[in-house]
């Protein structure tokens, strides 16, 4: 019977167990190598989104708060004697045009869908956006406000109580002026909701950059 050298084949056995062992590192090295550029990658793109919905929030506060003044300067002339009543038609008309805030968060539901947002894993980065972007879920109940008195109230309005063909004829073509105000004033208080909610969407995106950075 052939005598096993034992020293042999526990040599073979380490060397494969070595061999395993390396190989297993190298693939864990590889994969942890690719989650950082992912993690990188998906950073950079959650930034630049971010970048994007605070300019056209800071574009939309400008809008804002100029319509806050004209229905300001408008409300007290409605459902009056006063003689530059004419003045304000355009106005009123360019009160109804709605500020809408769509934004830019395929990047975020990419981290979510895919079960990418794992790779981000730092806690407080990872808090950070999930705050960011329940903020931006406020931020559309404020923004539909306006909106719903533009559908249920204003838009109806234009078109029972407004007369164009009067308005042509250089007549201020508004009837119930009363109904008028009353919208004027809801949307006042409206604007005002929208204002504070896009400021604070603002704020959020600011603090999201600082923590990205």
């Amino acid at each position: 019977m052939k005598k096993i050298n034992w020293h042999y084949t526990l040599g073979e056995i380490l060397i494969v167990i070595i061999g395993i062992t390396i190989a297993f590192s190298m693939n864990r090295c590889a994969e942890n190598a690719k989650n950082n550029e992912e993690r990188k990658q998906y950073i950079i793109n959650l930034k630049d989104d971010i970048e994007d919905d605070k300019k056209q929030l800071e574009e939309n506060l400008k809008i804002i708060d100029q319509k806050i003044a004209t229905v300001s300067e408008v409300i007290p002339i409605v459902n009056s004697d006063q003689e530059n009543k004419l003045e304000i038609i355009g106005k009123i008309f360019s009160i109804a045009d709605i500020t809408s805030f769509t934004p830019k968060d395929n990047t975020y539901q990419t981290l979510i869908n895919s079960g990418d947002f794992k790779l981000i894993n730092d806690f407080e980065t990872k808090k950070a956006i999930e705050e960011h972007y329940s903020n931006y879920d406020l931020m559309k109940k404020d923004y539909e406000r306006q909106e719903n008195i533009h559908k249920e109230y204003l838009g109806p309005y234009f078109i029972n109580n407004a007369d164009y063909d009067a308005m042509r004829q250089g007549k201020f073509g508004f009837s119930n002026e009363k109904l008028l105000k009353n919208i004027l004033q809801s949307m006042l208080g409206s604007f005002t909701y929208k204002r504070k909610a896009t400021q604070m969407g603002i704020e959020s995106c600011d603090r999201l950059l600082q923590v990205l950075k």
